[in-house]
């Protein structure tokens, strides 16, 4: 079964950056597309950022030219930079694969921005 742990949240104000992990074990998502989603109060939860085995991203046009993701696949890790962080980015964090079939969600890490 397939754990995803994810770590790095805080509480930041707004224009700071913040760096979050995510490890799976087994060692799995070496083999697949994996992406960041987030979830506000009240929201559905909604795709951050992806990015493919070769390392191919892409971005949700809200945090485009602000987040970063990245991977290391030996690691079992992916990570997710945010700058210039926005109260709007207040959410709770999750990595998962980004396409089904998913795997459990993680507790996810939270992420809030103050004004």
């Amino acid at each position: 079964q397939v754990q995803l742990v994810e770590s790095g949240g805080g509480l930041v104000q707004g224009g700071g950056s913040l760096s979050l992990s995510c490890v799976a074990s087994p060692s799995i998502l070496n083999f697949r597309t994996m992406a960041w989603y987030r979830q506000a109060p009240g929201k559905q939860r909604e795709l951050v950022a992806k990015i493919a085995r070769g390392g191919e991203t892409n971005y949700a046009d809200s945090v485009k030219g602000r987040f970063t993701i990245s991977r290391d696949n030996p690691k079992n890790t992916v990570y997710l930079q945010m700058n210039s962080l926005k109260p709007e980015d207040t959410a709770v964090y999750y990595c998962n694969a980004a396409v089904s079939p998913q795997w459990d969600w993680g507790q996810g890490t939270q992420v809030t921005v103050s004004s």
